[in-house]
C-alpha cells in the first residue's frame, strides 16, 4: 500500500512540476490581459487616448427631485430623510439636462470615444449621472468605489452589474467603513496618483486604494481637500502629460509644489471664470472637452500650451454639482 502511494506521489508530483502555477506575465500585461480578458482594460493615466467612457443618461430616477422643499438658509432644495437634495435654487428640467447629456455623449463619440452607458440607475439615485464617482479604472480593471452620502449608496449595484456584462475585470470593491469617490482620484503620471481626503473619502478608502495601486507600483499621495469641498477635481484635472488645469485658490501650497518637483506645468484657471469650468475632460494628450462657460483668457492660456479645446454646453448639468469630468468615467486609455 504504501509503496503504491508513494508511485502516486511521484506522478503526481511530476504532474504539477509539469504543468506548474505561472505567477507571470502579471494580470496587467497585455499578453494576460487579452488572454484572459478579451481585451487590455483599465487606466495607467488620465490623458492616453479615451478608448472606452461609462456614462449615465439621466432618467426615471430624477423624479426624487419634483416636491423637494427649499431650504432657504441653505439656498437649495433638500430632504434630509431621504437624503436627496439640489445645490441652489434653479432645478432645470430632465429634457433640458439629458439634451446636454446627449450632445456630450455625441461629443465623445465624435473623438472615436465607446460610450457605455449604464442600463437603468438605482431607484431615486439622482446622482447617478456623475459616473466618475462610482468607479475608478486603472492598469488591468476596475476599482469599485463606496460613496459617502445616502443618496448615492446603492449606485454602485448597477455600475458594477454594467462592468460585468461587458467583461471587465474588477480589481478590488471599496468595502468595510472605507469611503472612496471617484472625483477625488487622479493619475498625475503611471507611478505617482492623487487622492483627496475628504467628507468624502476617508484614511480607510485610501489605504484600501494605495493596496491596490502599490501592486503595479503607483504611489498614492494623499491630499487634504480644505473645508466641506469634496473632489480634487474641482481643483485639478490633468490635460496632457506634463500639464494641469488647477484652481489654486483650493489646492494646498505642498501639492502644488509637489507638482511642480514632477515636472507639471500648472494653468490657472481665470478667476472670473466658474470654478467648476475646471472639470473638464482629456480625450487624449493635450485634446480636451471643456465647458463652453470657460472664459477667453483661460482658453487663451491652454492654446498656448498646446492644449486643444473642444466646448461643450453644460451647465444645466453642472448646477446638480458635477460637469463633463464628473459625469464621465474613462474605462479604457491608451497606455502612456
Amino acid at each position: 500500500m504504501s509503496r503504491a502511494m508513494s508511485e502516486f506521489d511521484h506522478r503526481y508530483n511530476m504532474l504539477i512540476e509539469r504543468f506548474a502555477s505561472e505567477a507571470e506575465p502579471v494580470f496587467n500585461s497585455e499578453s494576460e490581459q487579452k488572454f484572459g480578458w478579451g481585451r487590455r482594460w483599465g487606466c495607467n493615466s488620465d490623458v492616453g487616448r479615451l478608448r472606452m467612457v461609462l456614462m449615465h443618461r439621466p432618467g426615471e430616477e430624477m423624479r426624487v427631485l419634483e416636491g423637494l422643499p427649499l431650504i432657504p438658509e441653505l439656498g437649495a432644495y433638500g430632504d434630509p430623510k431621504t437624503g436627496a437634495y439640489w445645490r441652489g435654487e434653479v432645478i432645470p428640467s430632465l429634457a433640458e439636462q439629458q439634451a446636454q447629456h446627449d450632445a456630450l455623449v455625441a461629443a465623445l463619440r465624435e473623438e472615436g470615444v465607446e460610450v457605455v452607458l449604464i442600463n437603468k440607475a438605482a431607484p431615486g439615485r439622482h446622482k447617478s449621472i456623475y459616473t466618475r464617482d462610482s468607479c475608478i479604472a486603472i492598469d488591468g480593471g476596475a476599482i469599485v468605489t463606496r460613496m459617502g452620502p445616502r443618496i448615492r449608496r446603492g449606485e454602485e449595484q448597477p455600475v458594477t452589474q454594467t462592468l460585468a456584462a461587458i467583461g471587465m475585470p474588477i480589481l478590488r470593491t471599496i468595502h468595510g467603513s472605507g469611503l472612496v469617490e471617484g472625483g477625488s482620484f487622479a493619475y498625475l503620471r503611471p507611478d505617482v496618483a492623487v487622492i483627496g481626503v475628504s467628507s468624502r473619502v476617508n484614511e480607510e478608502g485610501a489605504r484600501q486604494l494605495e493596496e491596490v495601486l502599490a501592486v503595479q507600483g503607483t504611489r498614492l499621495i494623499r491630499v487634504q481637500i480644505p473645508g466641506y469641498r469634496l473632489h480634487i477635481d474641482g481643483a485639478l484635472v490633468m490635460l496632457s502629460h506634463d500639464v494641469a488645469l488647477v484652481n489654486p485658490v483650493t489646492l494646498p501650497f505642498v501639492f502644488m509644489e509637489e507638482l511642480k518637483k514632477l515636472g507639471i506645468r500648472m494653468i490657472a484657471l481665470n478667476h472670473e471664470d466658474p470654478s467648476w469650468a475646471v472639470n473638464c475632460l482629456a480625450v487624449a494628450p493635450g485634446r480636451v472637452l471643456m465647458s463652453d462657460k470657460v472664459g477667453q483668457r483661460t482658453q487663451e492660456a491652454l492654446d498656448k500650451a498646446g492644449i486643444s479645446i473642444k466646448l461643450v454646453a453644460y451647465d444645466k448639468v453642472s448646477l446638480g454639482g458635477g460637469g463633463i469630468h464628473c459625469s464621465t468615467a474613462p474605462l479604457i486609455r491608451d497606455p502612456v
